[in-house]
């Protein structure tokens, strides 16, 4: 069983859990170019390192970020959105 720890709830099994996406800045609305939002919607980074992602624990709705290695899998942390830098 692959587990997960919600910082709000602990370690729980990986099925009650939904993947929302990685955690990407828009660029800035007022001064962006067409070439900077092409490049944010289309062009999204491919590394195979850690990577911040969005996820939700279904049963309480709470969403959190996690920093996924995309290769292994391997969780490093997770933390609460609040807590970004």
């Amino acid at each position: 069983m692959k587990l997960l720890t919600c910082p709000m709830n602990g370690p729980r099994n990986i099925s009650e859990f939904q993947y929302l996406g990685p955690v990407r800045l828009s660029p800035n609305p007022e001064a962006a170019s067409d070439a900077d939002w092409a490049g944010y919607l289309f062009g999204a980074p491919n590394d195979r390192d850690f990577q911040r992602e969005f996820w939700r624990h279904t049963p309480s709705n709470y969403v959190f970020v996690a920093e996924r290695h995309i290769g292994t899998g391997e969780v490093r942390r997770t933390y609460d959105p609040g807590e970004m830098e």
